[in-house]
């Protein structure tokens, strides 16, 4: 059996080797490739495999067309708009994420942008090797804010948490009501949310129902003194809108880890223009600890399918 590894997993090359030890001893053949975009270069790859391994590459379905051998498809991510599940579920290829994986490392970096936002970390650093001080760029604290998250999965629940253990107020709005959520958490209409949160947090999942969730009339919604996080998929803000608001000063600022395309972006992309911002190269997800756990949930699923009880299924 021959599986191909579409791009670097982000480990060590020992820790990889550790991994697909057990598997080779079992006559399973691991190749593994550079990242690449070009749709015939895939094709050519992965003809003959039987179990492809990728992370947050995009996989259009003329490649998975054109594997006949194609049977499993273990994605090392959680979400998995970046795959076409359509032509996936055409050809019967089972499809596997590495959900959780992620939960700390995105919360942490969500908790920590909002931090660097409220105490104005990258400018007051600016102004410190200026030999300036801090006139003009004194900050706010989190302890007293109410704290919207949209989407209560558990990575929202983590940041929740974190949020709460800073004596912030927490609200959730998700699709539906999590009985088992905590006390601290009270649930709520998204519009809801909206109107009454200082600090806005997207954690839900990019589908026909989250694209463009954030739009113009949502950002009106919000606060004028509101900051709006985005550690979710670049497409459930209208990043032009968001810019716009901006500009205008109808929101306090803005914290992305995600846009409308994979960065790099385009220099002339209006958010990197837009005042009051921070922004990262979708990092939320990458610590040294959250790609080893992400590749152990890789090879997990993958001796899982082996065995015919595949887990963290979505398709």
């Amino acid at each position: 059996m021959k599986a191909v590894l579409m791009e670097d997993l982000g480990i060590p090359a020992w820790e990889l080797e550790a991994l697909e030890l057990p598997f080779a001893e079992r006559g399973v053949e691991f190749v593994s490739y550079p990242r690449s975009g070009d749709v015939e270069t895939m094709i050519a790859q992965a003809r003959d495999a039987e179990v492809m391994i990728l992370a947050n590459m995009p996989m259009p379905g003329a490649v998975l067309r054109a594997c006949p051998k194609l049977k499993f498809l273990d994605v090392a991510f959680t979400g998995v708009d970046h795959v076409d599940l359509a032509a996936a579920r055409e050809r019967g290829i089972c499809v596997s994420n590495a959900s959780g994986y992620s939960t700390e490392a995105v919360a942490e970096l969500v908790l920590g942008s909002v931090l660097s936002m409220a105490r104005n970390l990258r400018a007051v650093e600016d102004r410190c090797r200026a030999g300036g001080t801090k006139a003009g760029l004194v900050g706010w604290e989190l302890k007293g804010k109410s704290v919207g998250i949209v989407g209560l999965g558990k990575i929202g629940t983590r940041s929740a948490e974190l949020f709460h253990a800073f004596g912030c107020r927490v609200l959730a709005s998700s699709r539906t009501v999590h009985s088992d959520a905590p006390d601290y958490v009270e649930q709520t209409e998204l519009e809801t949310l909206l109107r009454r949160a200082d600090i806005v947090v997207l954690h839900c999942p990019l589908n026909d129902s989250t694209r463009g969730l954030i739009n113009a009339e949502r950002l009106a919604l919000m606060k004028p003194g509101a900051i709006l996080v985005n550690a979710a998929r670049g497409p459930v803000v209208e990043e032009a809108a968001l810019a716009a608001a901006l500009e205008e000063g109808s929101l306090a600022g803005a914290c992305l880890d995600v846009f409308d395309r994979e960065p790099p972006l385009d220099p002339a992309a209006p958010i990197l223009a837009a005042p009051n911002t921070l922004l990262t190269p979708h990092v939320a997800f990458a610590t040294r600890e959250s790609m080893s756990l992400r590749a152990r949930i890789v090879f997990d699923n993958l001796q899982a399918w082996l065995k015919g009880r595949p887990q963290n299924v979505v398709l």
